[in-house]
């Protein structure tokens, strides 16, 4: 394959992807990601810091997320908008192309801390990112902070069973649904105190 040819981080990834899963994420190399990408190293630097980042970097999930949000709708109340940000991931990330990533993607950082902390720590600034955008609209700030831990909670119950290997549901009805039973429990709860 030519060095020339386009889309060289997603052939990165993919190389990445295929060789964590054959020999391990510690016995892969930069030097093996891009080889088996038809690239060279110095290619692989231009696109990514570390082999890690090569499982988190080019992410337009904040992005497709907080523009969302922020156009939503002006009568959405904070949870709502959320939810419209939801829909925007599974129109133009979570497609039913990227499962098969996803899939993988997921299977090789449940099997790695390092890769688990590097998650966290996207997660972390997602929920800003979140309160951040829903604070713009209008939310007080609080609510904007909760709202935005909610929906990443929501987020990442709705990511699992989303590239679960059986699933084949859209992204935006797992989304959708687990943002209703984050929202019926924390319902349960108020009624419970």
């Amino acid at each position: 394959m030519a060095r020339w040819e386009p889309n060289a981080s997603r052939r990165l990834a993919e190389a990445a992807l295929e060789l964590f899963t054959e020999r391990g994420y510690e016995n892969t190399t930069v030097l093996d990601i891009a080889k088996r990408a038809g690239l060279t190293k110095s290619t692989f630097f231009r696109h990514f810091q570390d082999k890690r980042e090569v499982l988190f970097g080019e992410d337009p999930l904040t992005e497709h997320l907080t523009t969302a949000i922020a156009t939503a709708h002006s009568g959405a109340d904070p949870l709502e908008a959320v939810g419209c940000g939801f829909d925007a991931l599974g129109r133009n990330v979570f497609t039913p192309a990227h499962r098969a990533f996803a899939v993988r993607r997921r299977a090789v950082i449940d099997a790695h801390p390092d890769l688990q902390e590097r998650e966290a720590l996207k997660s972390m600034n997602l929920t800003a990112s979140i309160t951040r955008a829903l604070a713009h609209r209008g939310a007080p700030a609080l609510m904007a902070r909760v709202t935005a831990e909610l929906g990443t909670l929501a987020l990442k119950i709705a990511y699992e069973r989303w590239s679960d290997f059986d699933n084949t549901d859209e992204f935006s009805a797992v989304a959708r649904q687990a943002l209703g039973e984050v929202q019926a429990a924390v319902l349960s709860t108020q009624k419970t105190t």
